[in-house]
């Protein structure tokens, strides 16, 4: 009977080292995943273009992202969408566009507040507070392109470039409209 007994704790002690390891498995899966994505997004490659007016305070773009996993690209585009109407500012066109400059005029900002920008666009930061896609995450079908390795996605989102223009002004990363020029 002891042997059964000892036998029985055995194997389930190896049991449940075979679930905990493998939950910790995913989790280093998750952790990778997440630098790789964090990886594609750290040269900001991406294209904007206005799709129509949003509401009042908000820009109502079509981000472009590109990823070798198009599922990272969708992900990204939220933190693409906002590092834009910061850094890049979009052209117009049709459906009532207009031009719209970059929030930051001054391009050496990126640099110069660098501890700033890396916690804003961490993930989960700061930045998510600003932008929500209008599709309800999804994406048309001829809005994921293979280009080369890589997948080219379009997503559409709302940034609430008001609120994000009056955060950044108060943390002193950009100049405000009344501070002259």
């Amino acid at each position: 009977m002891k042997k059964a007994t000892t036998s029985i704790v055995v194997a389930l002690t190896l049991i449940a080292g075979l679930v905990f390891s493998n939950t910790s498995y995913a989790q280093i899966g998750e952790k990778k995943a997440e630098k790789k994505a964090n990886k594609d997004t750290e040269a900001f490659r991406y294209e904007i273009e206005c799709v129509g007016n949003g509401a009042q305070g908000t820009y109502l773009i079509k981000v472009w992202s590109y990823s070798k996993k198009a599922t990272v690209a969708k992900e990204q585009s939220k933190k693409n969408a906002v590092h834009g109407v910061i850094f890049k500012g979009f052209a117009g066109g049709g459906k009532g566009c207009v031009a719209q400059k970059a929030l930051a005029s001054d391009p050496a900002v990126e640099q110069d507040k660098a501890a700033f920008f890396e916690e804003f666009f961490a993930d989960g930061g700061k930045y998510m507070k600003y932008v929500s896609e209008s599709t309800d995450g999804a994406v048309g079908a001829g809005d994921v392109m293979k280009v080369g390795k890589e997948y080219k996605v379009g997503v559409v989102v709302s940034v609430m470039k008001d609120a994000l223009r009056a955060d950044l002004e108060a943390a002193g990363v950009i100049k405000g409209l009344s501070s002259g020029f």
